[in-house]
This record gives structure tokens, C-alpha cells and sequence, in this order.
């Protein structure tokens, strides 16, 4: 699949999996940022990007940036449709302070890969389900 990506910046590393150990793709801070504690910002990832139709993209932090930089993400998890196409439809990460940071340019804050839309779901009502009642939410993990 091909997909056409627009730098906004020559600050930041090209787009590439994340050598070979992941299909995960890494985003970085386009530009440098300072927060503090309880401040929250759209940290500019400096890509735009024309997803296929059918597609979307998720957007989820690496598994270091709470380490790292103190931040998460204030929408746990983002989705940016096919739509979002247009020259200057920059991706951006909301991040929440949780304590004084800084974040540099090119620093490795989120990742995302693209999947293909949930196909039409046709919902049936019924009485009961046929698979084994596994104790409800919140249920699994107890002794």
C-alpha cells in the first residue's frame, strides 16, 4: 500500500516502522515544548497524511512516553479518518502534563498504524448469547 505523507518540517526523521520490531509507526514533537504540571497542549506532529478510503489511522503514545516525558494523552486513544486528507490537516497530539516536562523536536512521543474500517454491522436482538458467562466486567485476573 502506498500513502502519500507531507513534512511540514525537515526537523523531524522520516516516517518508518520501528525497526523491525513493531508494525507501529513512531510520530514526533514537530517543535519544542514546555509544560507544566496540569497544563495541557496539541503537540504538532509535523505529517500530514492522505489515508486510502476505507482506512484510518490510530494514535496511541509509545509505551515510554509516561516514563520519558511525564504526558499522556488526553484522549487515550486518537482515530483520524480517510477525510482528514487536506494539505494542512496536521496531526497533532493532545498531551496532559502530569509533571513539568520538556519535549524536543524529533523526540518519540506517540505511534500509529492505519486499519481498515469496521465493516457495515447489522445488530440482531436476541434473548440470550451462546457463549460461556466468563463472570462479568472486571471479573478475570482474581484468584
Amino acid at each position: 500500500m502506498k500513502v502519500k505523507v507531507k513534512y511540514f518540517t525537515d526537523k523531524i526523521e522520516r516516517l518508518r516502522y520501528i525497526d523491525g520490531k513493531s508494525d507501529w509507526i513512531d510520530l514526533r514533537a514537530a517543535e519544542d515544548v514546555t509544560l507544566k504540571a496540569g497544563e495541557w497542549k496539541l503537540i504538532p506532529l509535523g505529517v500530514a497524511i492522505e489515508l486510502p478510503e476505507g482506512y484510518e489511522a490510530h494514535v496511541v503514545p509509545r509505551s515510554s512516553t509516561y516514563t520519558n516525558f511525564g504526558v499522556i494523552q488526553t484522549n487515550s486513544m486518537g482515530v483520524i479518518d480517510a477525510s482528514y486528507c487536506g494539505d494542512n490537516d496536521q496531526w497533532y497530539w493532545p498531551a496532559l502534563a502530569m509533571r513539568d516536562t520538556e519535549i524536543h523536536v524529533n523526540d518519540r512521543i506517540c505511534q500509529f498504524r492505519i486499519m481498515a474500517n469496521q465493516p457495515e454491522i447489522e445488530f440482531i436482538e436476541v434473548e440470550r448469547l451462546n457463549g460461556k458467562d466468563r463472570g462479568g466486567f472486571g471479573s478475570t485476573g482474581r484468584s
